[in-house]
This record gives structure tokens, C-alpha cells and sequence, in this order.
């Protein structure tokens, strides 16, 4: 019912033609159909869902246009643009007073402006921008000063970006800046933290905004879509670069590793993945923690989307008919470029987990075009070889290398970006540390003892899944920490980077990079524990103090880990002092 359907079918039916599985896609069609079969004689379509007041409840239909767009491009069938010309003819007849009337389509309607622009693009009818202004009128007002017109988490994630989708049309640059001032605000707030996202467990709210502070699994790969998009509507780097946080740093860890259970909020400090209610340390009583494949729904739907839409957006398409290598992963991509000729490109590479990306261009004969490779922010000392030659280009971080030649079946292009310890301050939070490598942020290693649970007994009222499902095949578990992890760091005052040491581990057979036994880079560092930083009276992990930090514990060299592989973890680390400067930790 509602949204579940389509928040599945979007991640889904994504999947199914990315793996080419002809099963998925079959499964995905029945969906389809169902949609295109369900337009009445006035051009609404799906569920006649109303409010109280008898206005239409349109949300579920913004998220469904995402599934009819991507079968569209990859079977061409005429039918959706009909039925997206005649429901968008349809919302021109809708009062303003009757449109997007309640919360959550109010908060979202940029998810139906995009779908307005990918329709025109296609058509070049005019009558829809005529709608795109109406849905941006009808729309809240993302384009506040100072403040936003909601600050729940995922409202946040989805809906900043509106104000730049409407840009594509109105090509003022205060629209384009509304965004990046949405962005910047909330990071200011409630984003002073590793990870890429910020704090909003339900809400974000004043006097919330420590690393303990979590986030919803729809609010990750709804920032991850959004960064997505706005790197298409902006060209600039830094949406992939913030992309790839949340992808690598928080979003992993939301989800079991077989994706059977995931939990509904995740932190850059927690160090316990529970079914107990933490409120009013999170803001909504409930079993938040906990990894339960039949707790959260709207999560449980809508994670589909992370990975598949990652992938579609790994390669973009550029205005002088040439590729774009935008954010990275071992990958092939095939296109038409420079004058129409296809070519096929293969990347090959354990990125995030290593520095070089090896690119392998196959052509039937030599083909001209712009090739452009995004280099990331982090990277200082990014180089470009071709055929084992490096290029006479010297890139610069954040932004793209483009090289334009005559390429040849087989070359071959190295990108190799270095990465090296760099240490964060966070000083709106107490100066806290982070750590990071390259591309990637990471955690004290904590052990950890899984606790199975029955799965109905500790899900939310409203979860709402099939009575038919069987428990034994979709285990809960809470997560509990074996070894401590109150520890501040211990750091070089004038060179705190080279307080680490580095250790590459082997690939993990089972490809997958993201859990504490398969990670293949840790670091180590002298650190001391704090024996005052507990468990509060919510049971979460007690807010921060000020660092530097006195501890008259020994030193110990401990272990960290990617913080997107730690599912219970602390990334966001107190320092000890030794001088006057140090203070001690309250109880």
C-alpha cells in the first residue's frame, strides 16, 4: 500500500536491468503493467488515494514516475509517455489550493518536478513548464533564508535539491545557490560530523547535534540520489565527493551484509545496535537500533534504491559528446560518443580500498571524444597515464581532467589518486577528531556478540508486514560491544597525521569489503581510555566533552577500522591532552 510499493519497485526494477536478470525484469513488468493499465479517462493514475478534505494524495505517484522513467529507457515502450503527458495535462487542472495539500507531498514535490523535466526532455511540450512552475509554487518553500520549512531528516535529504531542479528551467543562479545554502545550513547545525550526513533521528532538533545523533537509512540513499542528481545539474565535483562519504562511510552499515535486516537509524557514534527505546536521547520511542527486516517499512523499501541508482550514475553522458567517469567503482559502460560511434569502456578497480582505477576503452576503430575523470577533493597529488605514459595535465583536486583524443581500441588509462592519513577537527563539536584515508573515515574497531531476536515481536506497530513471512528466514539481531570503546585518541600535536600506521589486508573472497573481519585496511594509533564516558541514562553513548581530554589510563594501541564497515563504531574521537590544557571528563 502507499508508498512501499514503488519505494521497492524504484531500487528494483533499477537492479533487474543494470544485472540484466530477465527474472527480475518479468517480475518488475507485472508492476509496470499494472501502473500503465490503471489511467482513467481524466489522467490520474494508481490508487484514487484522498484526504479528508478530498484532495488527492499524490506522493506515491511522484516515486512510481521514477520506475515508469527507468523502464522507459531501457524498453522505449510509448506508453509511458502517454501516460505521463496525459496525468501531467491532468495536474494542470488541479487548483492550486487542491495540489500537493498535505505533509509529505508538499514537503517532496521537487521528486515531481524532476519527472516534469525528464517528460519535457523528451517532448519538448511547453504545457509542462507551465506545470513546473505550478508544482514549484504549490511546493514548500526550499528557498528560506537561514532556516528550512522542515527539518525532518529524510524531507531534508530528498527535497533540498528542489530548488536546483527548478533552476534548470528558470537558469537563475539564486535557485541554483538555494541549494547549496539548504545543504550548508543543515551541516552547520547538525552536520558537524564524519560520514557525509548529519543528525536527525526523526527531526533534526536544537541542542542534537553530537556524533551520537543518527540518521535514517531512507535519509542515506535519499542524499545519495540527491547528490546524484545535482551532479548532473550542476557539473560540480563536490556532490560526488559527498556522494561517495555516504556511500562508503555511513550507508553500508545500515543493513546486514546479506541485506535481510537492516535498522532504521545509524550514527557516527554508537556503540550499541539494540531494541530498546533510547528516547528522548533519539526522538521517537521505539526499537530504533535494532537490524529487523520487518521493522521501519519505509526503510525497509526504499534502501533498494542505494546501490542501483549509485551504479547508473557512476558514468554520465557530457554536452560535448563525451563520457564522464563521475564517482568510481569497478564498472563497464557503453556509449555513443563524439560523432555517434559506440564505445565501450571497462573500470577496474577495489576503490575505495585502493588508489588506482584502470579504465580499458574498446572501439571498433579510433573515435574522438572528451573523456573526463573527476578528481576527488581529498586528493592532492592526483596523476593520469595513458598507455603508461603520464600526461603532461596536472590535475587538481575537486575538479575534472578532460582529455580529448583520438582513441584506439585498447588504450588503456590509469587514474591513481594517493591517499594519505588526514586528521579532522570537528570544533563545533568539543574538537573532536576523525580520521580519514583517502576517501574513507574510519572507527575504533569494536568487537561485537550478536543477540537473535524474534523479528515480529520487536517491530514498530505500524511495520505492517505479510503474516505469511516466515521469522527463521529473516533473523533480527541486536548488537552488543565486547570490548571497550570509551578511548580518546592520542595524537602528534604538530603532525597529528603521522600518529597512524597504515596496514593493507587481502581483498575478501566474498568481494565484499564493508563488515570488521573483511575491511582491508585498518590503522593503528596510541590511544587511552576514558573510563567517565559511559552509557547515559538513555543508554546511548554519552554526548562529548571538551578535548583535549585528561586520562590517567595507560597507553594502548588500538585498531581502526572503515567506519562503513563498523557496525557498532566511534569516528567522531575525543584527544588527550597532557598539559594544563587537558580537562577531565564528567560523569
Amino acid at each position: 500500500g502507499w508508498e512501499e510499493v514503488p519505494y521497492w519497485l524504484r531500487g528494483y526494477i533499477q537492479l533487474g536491468y543494470i544485472l540484466n536478470d530477465p527474472k527480475m525484469i518479468a517480475e518488475s513488468q507485472v508492476w509496470i503493467e499494472g501502473a500503465l493499465n490503471s489511467q482513467r479517462p481524466d489522467g490520474d493514475f494508481g490508487p484514487d488515494q484522498k484526504f479528508d478534505d478530498g484532495s488527492r494524495d499524490f506522493w506515491a505517484n511522484m516515486l512510481m514516475m521514477f520506475c515508469l522513467e527507468t523502464y522507459y529507457e531501457h524498453s522505449h515502450d510509448a506508453r509511458v509517455i502517454d501516460l505521463m503527458t496525459k496525468y501531467f495535462k491532468y495536474h494542470l487542472t488541479v487548483p492550486d489550493n487542491q495540489m500537493l495539500t498535505h505533509y509529505w507531498q508538499k514537503m517532496r514535490g521537487g521528486d515531481e518536478l524532476y519527472s516534469i523535466y525528464w517528460l519535457y526532455n523528451r517532448t519538448g511540450d511547453p504545457g509542462l513548464l507551465k506545470l513546473a512552475d505550478k508544482i514549484h509554487r504549490c511546493t514548500a518553500n526550499w528557498e528560506m533564508t537561514d532556516t528550512l520549512p522542515n527539518w525532518h531528516n529524510v524531507n531534508i535529504a530528498e527535497s533540498f535539491r528542489e530548488p536546483a531542479t527548478y533552476y534548470l528551467q528558470t537558469h537563475n543562479p539564486a535557485d541554483l545557490q538555494a541549494t547549496y545554502a539548504d545543504f550548508n545550513e543543515v551541516r552547520k547545525r547538525y552536520g558537524q560530523v564524519p560520514g557525509g550526513m548529519f543528525g536527525g533521528d526523526e527531526n533534526c532538533r536544537p541542542g542534537y547535534s553530537d556524533p551520537r545523533q543518527a540518521v535514517e537509512t531512507c535519509g542515506m540513499v535519499e542524499q545519495m540520489l540527491s547528490d546524484e542528481l545535482l551532479m548532473q545539474i550542476s557539473g560540480d565535483p563536490f556532490w560526488a565527493d559527498n556522494c561517495e562519504n555516504v556511500a562508503f562511510n555511513t550507508y553500508p552499515v545500515a543493513l546486514m551484509p546479506d541485506m535481510r535486516a537492516l535498522r532504521y537509524l545509524t550514527a557516527p557514534n554508537m556503540v550499541v545496535s539494540d531494541s530498546k527505546n533510547h528516547a528522548p536521547g533519539y526522538q521517537n520511542r521505539g526499537p530504533f537500533l535494532m537490524m529487523n527486516p520487518f521493522s521501519s517499512r519505509c526503510c525497509q523499501h526504499n534502501h533498494s534504491m542505494g546501490w542501483p541508482y549509485f551504479t547508473k550514475h557512476l558514468w554520465l553522458a557530457t554536452p560535448d559528446n563525451g563520457l564522464c567517469a563521475a564517482v568510481f567503482s569497478a564498472s563497464e559502460v557503453s556509449a555513443q560518443v563524439g560523432d555517434g560511434q559506440k564505445v565501450r569502456i571497462e573500470e577496474e578497480t577495489h576503490y575505495p580500498f585502493e588508489e588506482k582505477i584502470h579504465f580499458t576503452l574498446h572501439a571498433d576503430k579510433a573515435v574522438t571524444f572528451p573523456l573526463y575523470l573527476r578528481i576527488p577533493g581529498w586528493c592532492k597529488s592526483a596523476t593520469v597515464s595513458i598507455n603508461g605514459k603520464k600526461i603532461s595535465i596536472t590535475p587538481e583536486a575537486g575538479k575534472y581532467v578532460r582529455i580529448e583524443l583520438a582513441w584506439k581500441n585498447k588504450d588503456s588509462i590509469v587514474l591513481d589518486l594517493p591517499m594519505e592519513v588526514s586528521v579532522q577537527r570537528w570544533t563545533a563539536n568539543h574538537d573532536s577528531a576523525s580520521v580519514n584515508y583517502g576517501p574513507l573515515t574510519f572507527s575504533l574497531k569494536i568487537g561485537e556478540r550478536f543477540q537473535r531476536e524474534d523479528s515480529t515481536k520487536t517491530a514498530i506497530g505500524d511495520s505492517g508486514w505479510q503474516k505469511t513471512a516466515d521469522p527463521s528466514q529473516w533473523p533480527s539481531f541486536e548488537i552488543y560491544s565486547t570490548t571497550p570503546w570509551n578511548y580518546g585518541l592520542v595524537l602528534d600535536g604538530a603532525h597529528p597525521e603521522k600518529s597512524f600506521t597504515v596496514k593493507k589486508l587481502a581483498w575478501p573472497k566474498d568481494n565484499f569489503p564493508f563488515t570488521p573481519e573483511s575491511a582491508p585496511i585498518e590503522l593503528r594509533v596510541n590511544a587511552k581510555q576514558i573510563p567517565q564516558w559511559t552509557l547515559d541514562r538513555y543508554g546511548l553513548c554519552a554526548v562529548l566533552q571538551a578535548s583535549p581530554v585528561w586520562s590517567e589510563q595507560p597507553v594502548e594501541q588500538v585498531t581502526l577500522i572503515p567506519m562503513g564497515a563498523a557496525r557498532l563504531r566511534i569516528s567522531a574521537f575525543p584527544t588527550i591532552g597532557t598539559d594544563a590544557s587537558a580537562q577531565h571528563w564528567l560523569p
